[in-house]
């Protein structure tokens, strides 16, 4: 969730909040982030000012970039052929830089549906869809998926035919993935922008599908 900036807020030696929702014991790993951070600025390595600018840009990352990325799929085949062949660059070529990650876009069809988990953590394609959703995150649906992935889908509302295989996929810290949800029926006449306004945050992780008006 973007930062909540209150006029209450106190800030760091390097400009960044101590918000006072926050007020309980700081873990060893945020202790060595701080710490870290300060000695970075102090040194003349970064800025207070260039540390809040990234902060801002990773907070203004959202599910409409890799939506945008689906709707071209679907509306343009030979864009859909480099996406599955080669999901970073593809999105390169609509700006989207994903930077270093090797980015695997994985399209459901009516015979095949994908989900993502990260078993080890929370790794997820953050430049496309923005602050993963804190069930991502959790140890249930980390193990979970992996032990039961159909009961885990029906929780989220979404119950698979029989017939249809469900593959889970095992997100790391330098690959991840995107899943192409399947085209709504009847949406031939809808434009690329109101194509991109039916794919949700859920269908690009699987545990949802995109869905005509």
């Amino acid at each position: 969730m973007p930062h909540d900036h209150h006029d209450h807020d106190e800030l760091s030696p390097s400009g960044h909040p101590y918000r006072a929702d926050q007020d309980g014991p700081l873990s060893y790993w945020q202790v060595m982030e701080i710490a870290v951070r300060e000695l970075m600025i102090e040194k003349g390595v970064t800025t207070a000012e260039a540390v809040s600018a990234q902060i801002e840009a990773m907070d203004a990352r959202n599910p409409a970039h890799g939506a945008a990325v689906v709707a071209r799929a679907w509306v343009d085949p030979a864009f859909r052929a480099r996406l599955l062949a080669d999901g970073s660059a593809a999105c390169a070529e609509m700006g989207f830089d994903v930077g270093p990650m090797r980015l695997i876009a994985i399209e459901n069809t009516a015979d095949v549906h994908n989900v993502v988990v990260c078993t080890l953590c929370s790794c997820y394609p953050r430049n496309l869809l923005g602050l993963p959703p804190d069930w991502y995150k959790s140890r249930a649906y980390r193990s979970r998926t992996v032990r039961e992935p159909r009961k885990v889908l029906s929780e989220f509302g979404l119950e698979l035919p029989a017939g249809v295989t469900l593959r889970v996929h095992d997100s790391t810290a330098d690959m991840r993935y995107l899943v192409v949800p399947a085209r709504p029926e009847g949406t031939a006449d809808l434009s690329e922008a109101d194509l991109a306004a039916l794919v949700t945050r859920d269908a690009m992780i699987g545990v949802g599908v995109a869905k005509a008006p």
